[in-house]
């Protein structure tokens, strides 16, 4: 199959597939062997160990490339170990890293340790604030990551004019496109150098697998993250990389449903008098909700909102939304950002940042609407 003759949605369902030669088996095997033997002395095959390269993590790697329109692509093993990845391989610690002030709170404590222990310099900036970019940019990093919609306000930030400022300035740019995915978003188009998932969210898609991942737009930058990822050991074991090609195959139409109940769910936000405020791109009152609609090709199915009321009492009225930490399941989640995703972020960074002590994140799942509306009824009348 040649990738590039089809659209996301077949390269998803195809990827990997009818390439057993031995036993021509349609689905992938797993290989599961931590070593591969040499035929003969001197003469190693394509595969020698397993943290250098397996067969099925091959697969699900092509298939990451092909689905953002990359080069090539480094599976690892969380969302986290893939940024991880990108700065060692990209940064010294005299070079500056650029990100947002809003960003993942996972994302903003280890880039702030790291920076703590002297391994690269960071500077979180507001890339909605052309001063604050401005100044970021001055700064002359080496690295600017990009998240958008950001988590959890919802946040979207122009990729293409960051980008071509970024370079302009002689940066590498990545994309954060976990919330999007390649159905809905493609960063690499739009000038990014890179891509980052948690492929633990929606690309794979069903809250059972742990996996992250690095796309690049150069062969060059594919091997250096090879290499680097195999040194420090962080890629995808041969199950994961089979659990996230099974989840894969579903992700166009599981993505169109997460759309159409977010939808809905927004349109129920919209009158309920205990709520204060929608952070969903959809809004016709969200700042970037014109950039949202050319940039992107659907709104996206993270929806947050701030709560007049006492967030416990809302919450815990719930059975069908599960307070839990992630997002991107089959299954809907109700999220406490402050105290939950971003709790690793000091308070004064969440309050620059707007994430405030009454704000609930939901990620809508695949349950039937009157379902999931019904449950929401049943938070409301209990504040």
């Amino acid at each position: 199959m040649n990738p590039t003759k089809f659209h996301p949605a077949t390269i998803a369902v195809h990827g990997g597939l009818n390439q057993d030669e031995q036993f021509g088996s349609v689905v992938p095997p797993i290989y599961p062997s931590s070593t591969f033997n040499f035929p003969e002395y001197g003469k190693p095959r394509a595969h020698d160990y397993s943290r250098r390269g397996n067969p099925g993590r091959d697969m699900a790697q092509d298939t990451l490339a092909a689905l953002e329109g990359g080069a090539g692509c480094a599976l690892t093993s969380s969302g986290l170990s893939a940024l991880y990845l990108l700065t060692v391989a990209l940064l010294t610690p005299n070079d500056l890293l650029v990100a947002p002030h809003d960003c993942y709170g996972g994302s903003y404590r280890m880039f702030a340790l790291l920076s703590q222990q002297g391994l690269i310099r960071v500077m979180f900036a507001d890339y909605n604030d052309e001063k604050s970019l401005s100044n970021a940019l001055d700064r002359s990093p080496k690295l600017v990551l990009i998240e958008t919609p950001s988590n959890p306000l919802m946040r979207v930030t122009d990729i293409a004019a960051v980008a071509a400022r970024a370079h302009e300035k002689g940066a590498w740019v990545a994309a954060d496109n976990t919330f999007m995915t390649p159905i809905w978003q493609r960063p690499l188009d739009l000038g990014c150098d890179f891509v980052v998932h948690s492929c633990t969210k929606y690309l794979n898609g069903h809250s059972d697998l742990i996996a992250g991942c690095v796309i690049s737009k150069t062969e060059e930058h594919t091997t250096l993250l090879a290499h680097w990822a195999n040194v420090i050991g962080i890629p995808a074991g041969a199950f994961d990389s089979y659990w996230l090609m099974r989840g894969l195959r579903t992700l166009a139409t599981r993505m169109a449903q997460h759309d159409q109940n977010a939808k809905k769910i927004v349109a129920y936000l919209r009158q309920q008098k205990k709520v204060s405020k929608i952070y969903h791109p959809s809004e016709p009152s969200h700042p970037q909700h014109e950039l949202a609609r050319q940039q992107q090709s659907a709104f996206g199915a993270m929806v947050s909102f701030e709560l007049s009321g006492d967030p416990a009492t809302f919450v815990n009225a719930l059975s069908l939304f599960t307070l839990a930490e992630s997002l991107g399941g089959t299954e809907s989640l109700i999220a406490h950002p402050s105290t939950m995703t971003h709790a690793g972020m000091p308070l004064f960074a969440q309050k620059k940042a707007g994430i405030h002590p009454s704000l609930l994140r939901l990620s809508v799942g695949l349950e039937h609407i009157d379902d999931l509306i019904a449950d929401l009824d049943r938070g409301f009348a209990a504040i």
